[in-house]
């Protein structure tokens, strides 16, 4: 197809086989070539993951960076070797759509961010909720000033248990997101991230003033995070609240509350259902009587979908990155300041937890 965009995988991680079949649904897209460590360990994992024949299959990753062909990378790979990889990638100009978080501090994005800017290339982090139609629906209600009104605060949660998650690989202490050096934010990088982006996202990408960690944020035995949380404060007083976890069941919300109401999202990063998701909106409460409960009006709004939000997320990067190609567009540079902005939060949050709980000007 001419117009396709062509995709190198760069790892065989198990988070990639999500972004595969997401590509697979789209005819705009090609997985054009996957690479590991090993030749071995990329055929078997085609063959369990049902990737089509015509892909590359590369032992290295430099191999598949020397491939002409390939316009953009997927990179999911550990936290702690996303610098090497993506400035090697940039000097081959490939565009970037990478995991979150793409990096350990904003030091680091932004050493990303400089070389993929000055090679003219696309960067996306893979915060897949946020080009999903429910929260383009979600905005919608956001942004009418007479629905839920001036929004006051923001509190989200992201909580599961890591053990029970990675219990086939040894729990929590065997894999990357309980190793310092591979994702060293731990459940602040892997699930807090869908917390603030949700935050920022909620106040439309205004940044708070401060930011201060809760008390009781705890570590695994190798001094990885495996739960904390934060409130931010803006200069005019509202305020923003997140928690996460790696030691609870399945905890995901999204609270924002207005003058007039509140938006309710039960499942907001990865939705209950793949084919619909929904929301619920609150307004027009009042109290009946002082004993008798009160009045408000509940409004649980949904959208469907044909395919999941892993494959809008891909098809938008594609998107973005054929104009570019194509020469009928430019860098659209919104993605790598929201991730900016979500990466200085994070550093901010860590910062106040190593530093007794001190508040940290943002």
């Amino acid at each position: 197809m001419a117009g396709e965009v062509k995709f190198g995988i760069l790892s065989c991680a198990n988070i990639a086989r999500t972004l595969i079949s997401a590509m697979k649904l789209l005819p705009e897209v090609k997985i054009h070539a996957i690479a590991s460590r090993s030749l071995d360990k990329v055929q078997s994992f085609a063959a369990a993951n049902d990737v089509p024949k015509e892909t590359k299959l590369y032992g290295s990753y430099e191999e598949l960076l020397d491939d002409d062909e390939v316009d953009a990378l997927y990179v999911p790979l550990p936290t702690g070797l996303h610098v090497e990889w993506v400035l090697k990638a940039a000097a081959k100009k490939k565009h970037i759509l990478i995991e979150k978080p793409p990096a350990h501090t904003v030091k680091e994005l932004d050493v990303m961010l400089e070389a993929l800017q000055k090679n003219g290339l696309q960067y996306m982090d893979g915060t897949m909720w946020m080009h999903h139609p429910r929260t383009h629906k979600m905005e919608a209600v956001l942004h009418d000033s007479s629905t839920i009104g001036r929004i006051c605060e923001v509190h989200s949660t992201f909580n599961y248990s890591a053990e029970v998650a990675y219990r086939r690989k040894g729990g929590l202490s065997a894999d990357v997101r309980g190793n310092p050096n591979l994702d060293g934010l731990g459940a602040l990088g892997d699930i807090g991230w869908y917390c603030v982006r949700g935050i920022l996202w909620a106040y439309d990408y205004e940044m708070p003033k401060s930011v201060t960690a809760h008390p009781g944020a705890s570590y695994n035995e190798k001094g990885v995070i495996v739960s904390c949380g934060a409130t931010f404060v803006w200069e005019d007083g509202r305020t923003a609240t997140f928690t996460t976890s790696f030691n609870t069941g399945h905890v995901m919300k999204l609270l924002v509350v207005g003058v007039n109401g509140s938006l309710e999202n039960d499942d907001f990063v990865l939705p209950a259902r793949a084919d619909r998701a929904g929301f619920k909106v609150v307004s027009n409460t009042s109290w009946k009587d002082v004993l008798g409960g009160w009045n408000r009006t509940e409004d649980v709004q949904e959208v469907t979908l044909e395919i999941p939000q892993e494959a809008h997320m891909v098809r938008e990067f594609a998107r973005l990155v054929a104009s570019i190609r194509d020469g009928s567009g430019a860098v659209e540079p919104r993605w790598a300041e929201i991730s900016r902005k979500t990466q200085v939060l994070l550093d901010a949050v860590k910062e106040s937890i190593e530093n007794g709980l001190k508040t940290i000007d943002v």
